[in-house]
């Protein structure tokens, strides 16, 4: 049975109170509790404080460039159907550089996880503001505060049927870790949003701002109801609701190659006489 010192334990460069700690342990204990072993799982990240996550576990990782986390796992997963690959990565990562990504994910409905470190800011270049920033937010880099209308990630996953989305809180770990857990679990794209204060360089959107505003919602929410998570997805402000916001069985995507039925292709024999023709074509 796995438990969570196979993971590891290893020391950050995060800030002390950066809500990336609990964010990590969070995702420690659900990965224990669905018994995956770290073999059998694959983390791919991009660039920022939050990507770095992944770099603190022993596991499988693919760090690569900003905003393509999303492009690389749908490659990884569809070579390996067999890997549980989870996607982690921060706001300006994957709403900003990646937004087109995140929409094909959603589009697709790949059976991947996609952890998202949303501070509000883009933490490892000193504090500019993100796609999911607050209008009038004011930075170094946007001193008359911030123009543009902030970007709901989980408002447009469910307007766009995304198959599993959530919202939690790095100040509540032991409600995130059940939420991953579910994440994990479920067979589609799954959405895991987190609120994480940065400390250094969102004054505003603190623990304290989030613990007044933040609710976990009520046993009798139909998640599976469309239209009620619309409305659930759209509150932000006074009450931000915690919790599975919206989830739906549709089809995956790597159901769709008849050839992956075979097995995945990572464990397929290489037909060198076949890939040699192939290059032969291109002298």
């Amino acid at each position: 049975m796995v438990n969570i010192a196979e993971y590891g334990d290893y020391e950050t460069a995060w800030c002390p109170g950066c809500g990336n700690h609990s964010i990590l342990l969070a995702l420690k204990n659900a990965l224990v509790a669905t018994g995956l072993e770290p073999y059998n799982v694959l983390f791919i990240s991009g660039i920022g404080q939050a990507a770095k996550a992944p770099h603190y576990l022993n596991s499988n990782l693919f760090n690569g460039l900003h905003g393509r986390s999303l492009p690389v796992a749908t490659g990884a997963k569809l070579s390996n159907t067999e890997l549980t690959v989870i996607v982690e990565s921060g706001d300006g990562c994957n709403y900003g550089e990646g937004g087109n990504h995140f929409l094909a994910a959603i589009r697709r409905n790949l059976n991947i996880t996609l952890i998202v470190h949303d501070n509000q800011v883009y933490g490892l270049t000193k504090g500019q503001a993100s796609p999911t920033s607050e209008q009038g937010f004011v930075t170094k880099n946007q001193p008359e505060g911030v123009f543009s209308q902030p970007f709901n990630p989980v408002e447009i996953a469910v307007a766009m049927n995304a198959s599993f989305v959530a919202r939690g809180f790095s100040g509540k770990p032991d409600h995130l870790s059940t939420l991953i857990q579910s994440a994990i679990q479920h067979r589609g794209f799954s959405l895991v949003d987190v609120l994480q204060p940065c400390v250094s360089f969102n004054k505003v959107n603190t623990f304290g701002w989030y613990n007044q505003r933040c609710y976990i919602i009520e046993d009798d929410y139909d998640s599976t109801n469309r239209d009620m998570a619309l409305r659930k997805a759209s509150e932000w402000g006074d009450r931000i609701p915690l919790g599975i916001i919206y989830q739906n069985r549709r089809s995956v995507f790597e159901d769709r190659f008849p050839f992956l039925g075979n097995g995945p292709l990572a464990k397929s024999p290489v037909e060198v006489d076949r890939v040699s023709q192939l290059f032969d074509c291109y002298r």
